[in-house]
């Protein structure tokens, strides 16, 4: 059995010298060196070996072991070495490619633009919460139990008391409770109504919030800072104009047009949002003293704020992620 252990050690020394790349080395290995390979079969044998000779085959056995192993790490690194260098090869002096980055969607540069126009008019920022009660979404802005506003058909209640917002006009409530006046501020945010979606409507939308509150103030300032508000936004040559309205939470009311030329070069007068002069009831739920204060606010879309700025037809556009739609922004 010794000679044959010095056999398996001559035939594998042999056989390694014809291995030329990595795949026949690891045939190589799982031949000799693997679980059930020949060399390592040999530990297996010696207590198979007469008394007298088990040291003898213990000692040649790990000699083998040892050489056959030192051949094949030698030989593996020799050709890991030979198989990067013969890879390809890598220019370092060419331009390196650009990587592709994520970019702020275009609701979302809509909206900083947005804060920041009304940062510098001197305005603060403020949120409230997405899920609200009936106070703060209706009864505090004047709207009465049987206004069909208040409809559940409109609204997605979640129960009699709570629902999701649908205006985002309940942040200025919130803020008029625990702030004495003078206020002014803007509120963004998301809300929801069940509209059926088409073109120009979704059941998620954005809305933007302005509300100033002060002694004096009157629709002079409304449509002062509406006008700042367009003439910065949409361009100082932009068109626009109050159109009488009514709004429970504001009296008087006005809805704000701007004339739009659309790719074929027609005109015609689009409605961007609501606005009004706060209503002294508004003032009065809230305990701030309608005789002394007065106020006014507007609602303005996101969506449609940055539809009319970039000519996008389609609300449907901002939501489904193209990227082919989204880069050009």
């Amino acid at each position: 059995m010794l000679e044959t252990f010095e056999q398996i050690g001559k035939e594998a020394l042999e056989s390694i010298q014809t291995v030329k790349d990595l795949v026949g080395l690891e045939a190589f290995r799982i031949k000799y060196l693997g679980k059930k390979g020949l060399v390592t079969g040999m530990l297996s044998q010696i207590g198979k070996l007469p008394k007298e000779e088990k040291k003898q085959g213990g000692q040649l056995a790990n000699k083998v072991k040892g050489q056959v192993s030192a051949a094949y790490q030698e030989l593996k690194q020799k050709l890991s070495m030979t198989d990067k260098k013969s890879g390809p090869l890598i220019d370092v002096t060419l331009p390196g490619e650009k990587l592709v980055i994520g970019k702020k969607h275009v609701l979302t540069q809509t909206l900083e633009e947005l804060i920041e126009i009304f940062g510098r008019m001197g305005f603060g920022v403020a949120y409230g919460p997405e899920v609200e009660n009936e106070w703060h979404n209706f009864v505090a802005l004047n709207i009465p139990a049987e206004h069909p506003a208040r409809d559940p058909i409109d609204n997605f209640y979640i129960d009699d008391n709570t629902l999701l917002r649908s205006q985002t006009s309940t942040i200025q409530i919130r803020v008029m409770e625990v702030t004495k006046p003078p206020i002014r501020v803007i509120a963004p945010g998301r809300v929801y109504r069940p509209d059926t979606v088409d073109a120009t409507h979704m059941f998620m939308f954005h809305q933007l919030e302005a509300l100033v509150v002060d002694e004096g103030i009157t629709m002079v300032d409304l449509k002062t800072s509406v006008n700042q508000l367009i003439h910065t936004f949409f361009g100082p040559d932009t068109k626009w104009r109050f159109r009488p309205s009514f709004f429970p939470f504001t009296e008087p009311s006005c809805e704000v047009d701007i004339l739009w030329t659309d790719k074929n070069g027609d005109q015609d007068w689009m409605e961007i949002g609501g606005c009004g002069m706060v209503d002294p009831n508004v003032f009065d739920a809230v305990g701030i003293d309608s005789e002394k204060y007065t106020g006014w606010a507007f609602g303005f879309g996101i969506e449609r704020l940055a539809m009319r700025k970039y000519g996008i037809t389609d609300i449907r556009l901002l939501y489904e992620n193209d990227l082919r739609f989204l880069d050009q922004f």
